[in-house]
């Protein structure tokens, strides 16, 4: 079916993003779609920072944005906005790194109060960067995220039933694409 790139924008080692990241990227993969994740923390800082578009790991990084025919971007808020790291990312990637691309953009966070920094602050720049389809995105409470002694993660009923019901959603609108780029 669909390439997906899951994009982790968390600089945390032991992040509920990544986990919540990769629970989504099961119920893709279970759908038949191929995973690809991207841990930007795994990134080199100094590529990031002085804004290294030729460091390798960015070319790489690059590369994998534009094979991907859609995009799950996590991200933990803080302040309000999305991570400096995840900015530092996006800031280095082409003017239309999105261009043809359906997004799903995904929020952890420690309280509702920053549930709107998803379409106030993340989706314009989705936008901006070419996005043909940017889904509904999702803002999932840190607590509703539980990591397992066998290293599976939960997400709670309260949070999976509608993170479930956009994933298929971003699932199928990847099959519309796929169909239509077939077409044409």
């Amino acid at each position: 079916m669909a390439s997906i790139l899951s994009v982790s924008g968390s600089p945390s080692a032991t992040s509920r993003t990544a986990r919540l990241l990769g629970h989504v990227g099961q119920r893709l993969a279970a759908q038949g779609h191929q995973v690809t994740s991207l841990d930007v923390r795994t990134l080199p800082g100094d590529a990031l920072l002085g804004a290294d578009f030729g460091h390798p790991a960015i070319v790489a990084a690059t590369g994998l944005f534009q094979h991907a025919d859609g995009v799950v971007i996590g991200t933990p808020v803080y302040k309000a906005a999305y991570s400096g790291l995840l900015k530092s990312l996006l800031d280095l990637l082409p003017q239309y790194a999105l261009a043809g691309k359906t997004v799903l953009p995904l929020a952890t966070g420690g309280t509702t109060a920053h549930v709107l920094a998803i379409d106030y602050a993340l989706r314009p720049v989705l936008s901006s960067m070419g996005a043909a389809h940017i889904v509904q995105g999702w803002f999932v409470l840190d607590r509703h995220i539980t990591a397992l002694d066998d290293g599976t993660t939960v997400v709670e009923a309260v949070a999976d039933e509608t993170l479930g019901r956009l994933v298929d959603e971003f699932s199928a609108t990847l099959g519309r694409t796929s169909r239509l780029a077939a077409a044409g």
